[in-house]
This record gives structure tokens, C-alpha cells and sequence, in this order.
């Protein structure tokens, strides 16, 4: 869990820095977390199956549970936005911060429970 943490924290301190510079050259929110959710999710990959979850599986086996499992995160994420931002009319910086952590929760189950077993 402690790999896991340290490589959400830099993967996703990193991703919010892009998603507010992004914004700042006019891209919408959804937009821009849709690009980089893609980018973390093909990183991330790599990252967690060998530093954090130390699997050896099949990658083709894993990759598919992996896409499921951010398909679902990423369904979540946006829906978060939609709702808080387009919907209740939040402020879409702290919305995406408050996603990053609860998609983050989410992912880690998923992958311990489900992708990487």
C-alpha cells in the first residue's frame, strides 16, 4: 500500500499540475481529464504491475482487468464533474482534487481485489 501511495501521490501531483495548466489554455475540465487519464493510465500500468503489485501474470490477462478497472474509474471521475461541476457549480479545481483521491481509493481495491490478484 505504501508503493502504491507514493506512486499516486507523484503520478497524480503531476496529473493535476497538467489539468490546471491545460485549463489555462482554454481546454474544459472534462476534456482534460479525459486526455489525462488516458496518459495515467497507460504509466500506471507498467509502474503497478511491477513495482507495486509485483504480479507475473499474463499481461494480456491483466492489461484486460486492468482497462476494466479504469473504464469504471474513469466512468466515476466523470461523473464527479458532472455532478459537482456542471451540476452543482463547484468549483471544477477542488472537484478534480477531491476525484484524484476518491478514484485513487477506488483503483486501489479494484487492482488489489480484482486486477492483480
Amino acid at each position: 500500500m505504501a508503493r502504491y501511495g507514493i506512486l499516486g501521490i507523484i503520478n497524480n501531483i503531476g496529473g493535476y499540475i497538467l489539468y490546471l495548466l491545460l485549463i489555462s489554455f482554454g481546454l474544459t475540465p472534462k476534456l482534460t481529464m479525459t486526455m489525462l487519464y488516458g496518459l495515467g493510465v497507460f504509466v500506471g500500468f507498467f509502474c503497478a504491475k511491477r513495482f507495486i503489485f509485483s504480479c507475473v501474470g499474463s499481461i494480456t490477462y491483466i492489461g484486460i482487468r486492468y482497462v476494466v478497472a479504469h473504464f469504471f474509474g474513469y466512468i466515476l471521475n466523470f461523473l464527479i464533474l458532472f455532478l459537482f461541476v456542471d451540476v452543482m457549480k463547484y468549483s471544477h479545481q477542488l472537484v478534480q482534487a477531491f476525484s484524484i483521491i476518491t478514484v485513487a481509493g477506488f483503483l486501489f481495491l479494484t487492482f488489489k481485489f480484482y486486477v492483480f490478484r
